[in-house]
């Protein structure tokens, strides 16, 4: 069944798109400390908010030459007493590729020095400008990302286990065990989640880790998500439960449990893929909203919502829109999801798409 839904998924153009769009994200930040130029702990102090490195192959006289760059120079405008950059055109910096850089460990495990691109030791290449710590922010995008588009699938390691297991249960036994089961997940499904998320993570203790404090996210995200999906498992669940192959099950002796995960919650395959596509982007919006109001992912490590953070200012948004990028890749990457997730929904259950 996957073969023939990812085979249907590439029929369609749109989801096509979006499959290659979030493939090129993927590796890209699987690969982000060789793509990066720099380390994630790179800060040039003097470099605050210069604007996105221009990149030159014609010389000035015109002829055709290698990728070069030249660095910024800070000057300060007593006009308009504005800090400003400009072109220092005395020195040429040459885009070096597969080049030795600043060192780093590939996945946190192999040493390396080799960078897809790189200038050198005196040159400054920042392709999409610098914040205001003189962080360059296309580095931070790739180390930021990986722990925006990674949370959600995270959140569902915990999440959909939970949530099957207890919508199996309840929908199984039915009864007082049902209607104890359903009210308990009622309760939790009333709680407004993104408040919940904001007055938990305000009162995580300040000297965590930001590893500590994502760890602490998924779960937070994961514990308060799973009660909508178990009740729809559930509601599958009674409906098959009285199927013949299951009482071909009970009658050779097998157990509640194992009629349950061996014989019940398969028939909800169709639903866990959909539900499981449509619930990433969720996870990336709550992750970055919870970044954003700074109670999630710290400085100076990166997300895309502690990023966004710094563009939220409206002199930054008119005059340094290169700081608005992890918005555009948050609205980018959450649609791609949304667009395969429907696409999904179409193809394991038909009539949805008439009804819709």
């Amino acid at each position: 069944m996957i073969k023939e839904v990812i085979k249907q998924l590439w029929k369609d153009k749109f989801s096509r798109i979006a499959l290659i769009i979030l493939g090129i994200i993927y590796a890209m930040l699987f690969f982000a400390d060789f793509i990066a130029p720099y380390t994630k702990d790179f800060s040039d102090r003097t470099m605050a908010y210069v604007p996105p490195s221009k990149i030159f192959t014609i010389t000035p006289d015109g002829k055709l030459s290698k990728p070069y760059t030249y660095n910024f120079v800070r000057e300060f405008d007593s006009d308009t007493l504005e800090i400003k950059y400009k072109l220092d055109r005395k020195q040429k910096h040459y885009v070096k590729f597969f080049a030795k850089g600043q060192p780093y460990k590939f996945l946190g495990l192999i040493p390396m020095e080799r960078h897809l691109f790189t200038t050198d030791s005196d040159g400054r290449i920042f392709l999409l400008g610098t914040d205001i710590n003189g962080r360059d922010v296309f580095s931070r995008l790739l180390f930021g990302g990986r722990i925006s588009m990674t949370i959600g699938f995270l959140a569902l390691f915990v999440l959909f286990p939970i949530g099957l297991l207890y919508g199996g249960i309840s929908g199984y036994f039915g009864g007082k065990v049902d209607a104890v089961m359903m009210r308990f997940a009622e309760a939790v499904m009333s709680i407004p989640s993104f408040y919940l998320l904001i007055i938990l993570a305000s009162v995580l203790p300040s000297g965590m880790t930001s590893t500590q404090r994502f760890m602490l996210i998924v779960l937070i995200l994961a514990l308060i998500g799973w009660a909508g999906f178990a009740r729809v498992v559930r509601g599958m669940v009674l409906s098959v439960k009285n199927q013949e192959y299951v009482q071909a099950a009970k009658s050779i002796g097998a157990s509640n449990l194992r009629i349950i995960i061996k014989h019940i919650l398969p028939q909800t395959t169709s639903f866990v893929i959909v539900a499981m596509t449509l619930s990433v982007p969720s996870y990336i919006l709550s992750e970055s909203g919870l970044s954003f109001l700074g109670l999630g992912i710290q400085q100076p490590d990166a997300s895309w919502g502690n990023m966004l953070k710094e563009a939220q200012e409206f002199t930054n948004i008119l005059y340094r829109p290169w700081l608005l990028t992890p918005g555009f890749l948050i609205f980018v990457s959450v649609l791609a999801f949304n667009l395969i997730g429907d696409t999904i929904r179409d193809i394991l259950d038909p009539q949805s798409k008439v009804r819709g």
